[in-house]
């Protein structure tokens, strides 16, 4: 529960700072003074969005602390202690501090925080009732709501909501996937055809190279066999004189002549050199003819190779030399485009059993609402009639939502219907007429509904707007029965629900000659007695009106 509030610079608030206890806090005071704004304050603490015009004129930043009681909410401990936040195992305390400039920032336990966990968190400390809510009554997603939380159905219906998420999420993967495949199919299958040729190629590393050596070789068979056949003639079987035969008879003279000249020796000796060189270049020649071949079959089939190695290229306008390089992307693609199949597959089969999850989930909370429904239905009917609607009556309808469809709020849409007199049909609560009547069915709703309320710290924000006589006594001790089971925070105007409460805050202005500030002051029993009168009878009081507000405390406190 809230047990300190502390507010500097918000609003027309330069300081205040308030103790609180469980049971029920009545706050009141006169129009105008800004009774609201210690929870506006403390909204804005949980959460709330946030703006310049927070910030006191002539501060620099509105700063707004929240100490509450968590040893009775495990949910809470357990929430900060998953993000590291937690401090004291029995307070938490949330800090706003709002700029002059319009921007905030948010602390949980002395920890930056976002403006989204401190709403969080607050929603587990914190359920605020307000006169607007009669404005939200009219929509049925309050309703849903409604229901959901006075089932204690508020997980579930989370769950269904994210299953459904899931699923829709699913199913537009899966459709784009299916798409996509329809795109690729041609794709497919021209790849399987590219590659299907490239694999019959069977283009091997060099081979390329190779072949080109080999078709120059051929195609010049005729002429290296004559060059070759010249060079041996040259060399050695010419009948004009060879290479060799004049080497043969220049060695002879030279050979007469060195028993004359010992200078010649070496001459002779090179010349013998070359003699021999020349005989084993002439069989080298004559080995390489005897074993060269022509080979037209040969230079044919090698013709026929180069010739479809060159058409595929051409093909795919690449050199031939890229065609290995080509093949391998082509084989990354085809199995890219296989895996997108197998995605196909799986989000079909993870959408089939998304569903079945959804419609298992869904189908538990019909279950709950169904019996939840009557249930509420005759609760809020028994507590309009007690508010001063007699024969009133509240039936809570499941309309089924559509079948092929996905709905995050299950399958069913929930609407309140209301009779508001004996005899007249129900009609959806957007058409009921009187202010007065949606005030009080408003009213017997939050009451019902805040009873199964999980949270401790349960606010009310001139919820008895439009209520009055009999009736706001009845207000005042429907309320007063909330807070024994807790803390209840109540902004009134009426006297009879004032009385009620276990605390009682009073909030007044002080105006100086340049400022207005708003105090909050807790009351005694004898300040409690003089506010109560002034609520009955106004600025004067009288005795009587003394009289019958020391009467309402006294009752209240017999109750």
């Amino acid at each position: 529960m809230l047990v300190h509030l502390a507010v500097n610079n918000y609003a027309i608030v330069d300081h205040l700072e308030i103790e609180l206890g469980g049971g029920m806090s009545v706050i009141t005071g006169e129009t105008g003074a800004g009774k609201s704004i210690m929870l506006d304050a403390l909204a804005l603490t949980l959460g709330d969005r946030a703006d310049s015009g927070a910030v006191r004129p002539g501060a620099d930043k509105a700063d707004l602390l929240a100490t509450f009681d968590i040893s009775d909410i495990p949910e809470a401990r357990t929430w900060l202690a998953e993000r590291d936040l937690a401090g004291d195992d029995e307070q938490v305390i949330l800090r706003r501090v709002v700029t002059a400039e319009g921007r905030s920032r948010g602390y949980i336990n002395g920890s930056p925080s976002p403006q989204q966990d401190l709403k969080a968190l607050g929603e587990m400390l914190i359920d605020i009732h307000s006169q607007h809510e009669h404005q939200s009554l009219l929509k049925t997603d309050t309703h849903r709501r409604l229901l959901d939380n006075y089932a204690g159905a508020g997980e579930l219906a989370r769950q269904v909501e994210l299953a459904a998420h899931r699923c829709r999420q699913t199913e537009q993967a899966l459709a784009r996937s299916s798409q996509a495949s329809e795109d690729v199919a041609a794709r497919l299958q021209l790849l399987t055809y590219q590659l299907e040729e490239l694999d019959n190629l069977s283009l091997q590393e060099g081979e390329l190279e190779e072949l080109e050596n080999d078709q120059r070789q051929l195609a010049n068979a005729d002429q290296i066999m004559q060059s070759c056949q010249q060079v041996i003639n040259l060399c050695s079987e010419s009948d004009s004189g060879s290479a060799l035969q004049a080497l043969t008879v220049s060695l002879q003279r030279l050979t007469g002549l060195k028993a004359h000249n010992r200078h010649l020796d070496e001459a002779s000796n090179l010349l013998a050199s070359a003699q021999i060189q020349i005989e084993e270049a002439v069989g080298e020649l004559s080995r390489y003819l005897d074993h060269f071949e022509a080979d037209p079959e040969r230079q044919q089939h090698i013709e026929e190779r180069l010739g479809a190695i060159y058409d595929l290229a051409r093909k795919h306008r690449i050199n031939p030399e890229e065609l290995p390089a080509l093949q391998q992307r082509l084989i990354d693609e085809l199995e890219n485009l296989q895996q997108n199949e197998a995605d196909t597959e799986r989000l079909a089969e993870e959408l089939t059993a998304f569903q079945e999850h959804y419609r298992q989930l869904a189908e538990q909370l019909s279950e709950i609402r169904n019996d939840a429904a009557e249930q509420l239905a005759g609760a809020v009917s028994a507590e309009i009639q007690r508010l001063g609607m007699p024969g009133g009556q509240v039936t809570v309808q499941l309309n089924p939502a559509k079948a092929d469809s996905y709905s995050p709020h299950g399958l069913e849409h929930v609407e309140f219907m209301v009779s508001a007199n004996p005899g007249q049909p129900p009609k959806p609560l957007a058409k009921v007429a009187s202010g007065g009547e949606l005030s009080r069915i408003s009213l017997g709703i939050q009451v019902i509904t805040a009873q199964t309320s999980r949270v401790p710290t349960l606010v009310f924000d001139e919820v008895d707007v439009g209520i009055g006589g009999p009736t706001a006594e009845i207000v005042g001790q429907l309320l007063r029965q909330l807070g024994e089971r807790g803390q209840v925070l109540t902004v009134t105007h009426l006297p009879q629900v004032a009385a009620q409460g276990h605390q009682h805050l009073f909030v007044r202005k002080e105006r100086s000659a340049n400022s207005t500030r708003t105090c909050i002051d807790m009351l005694d029993e004898a300040g409690r007695v003089r506010e109560v009168a002034r609520m009955l009878g106004g600025v004067d009081m009288t005795d009587e009106s003394l009289a019958h507000a020391q009467k309402l405390l006294t009752t209240a406190k017999a109750c």
